[in-house]
């Protein structure tokens, strides 16, 4: 048999990366357990748990203090990303949870998981939404500002500095490209 150091090299690959994610998953349904285990459901409750379950499963040596503030920001990420596409499709997110399609015990766990998620994500995404904002004065690269107050675009198509608003004269805009 010929040693190939490609084929174990990829195998090593795929190795890692199915325990980086068997680690992730671990993550997650710790900080799933400590949440369900907490009185308080709210976003700093979602917090802590994660903080616990992070500090749990690097006091273990499952993964390092890096991989796991790394975990936390992916679960941070996947549950904004829940959120967002629960708001944009409540409509068929009412139908799917509709209680007779789920068992009631079903039902009651994941409508109370989804109430205090949707409160957490909310605010994640009002502050990352914030972190969107741009105003006069400051200095940007191409792409369309749109004014918050009117909506009226500013097209800007080099690296300037953003004025105000041409027709309401406010200063607050979003931008996209």
């Amino acid at each position: 048999m010929l040693n190939n150091p490609n084929i174990s090299s990829e195998s090593t690959e795929k190795e890692t990366l199915g325990h980086h994610e068997a680690l992730y998953d671990r993550f997650v349904e710790r900080t799933r357990k400590l949440f369900d285990l907490s009185q308080e459901k709210s976003k700093e409750a979602m917090e802590k748990a994660m903080n616990v379950a992070h500090q749990e499963l690097s006091d273990a040596e499952e993964f390092s203090v890096e991989q796991g503030e790394a975990f936390k920001k992916f679960m941070r990420r996947d549950l904004e990303h829940i959120a967002r596409y629960l708001r944009g499709k409540s409509k068929e997110a009412k139908e799917f949870f509709h209680p007779a399609r789920l068992g009631a015990g079903a039902l009651s766990s994941m409508a109370q998981l989804l109430k205090v998620t949707g409160l957490a994500l909310q605010s994640l995404s009002q502050k990352t939404e914030d972190t969107l904002h741009y105003h006069t004065g400051e200095i940007t690269s191409a792409g369309t500002l749109s004014c918050i107050e009117c909506g009226q675009k500013i097209h800007i198509k080099h690296t300037s500095k953003i004025p105000p608003c041409p027709k309401c004269h406010t200063t607050k805009f979003l931008k996209g490209y």
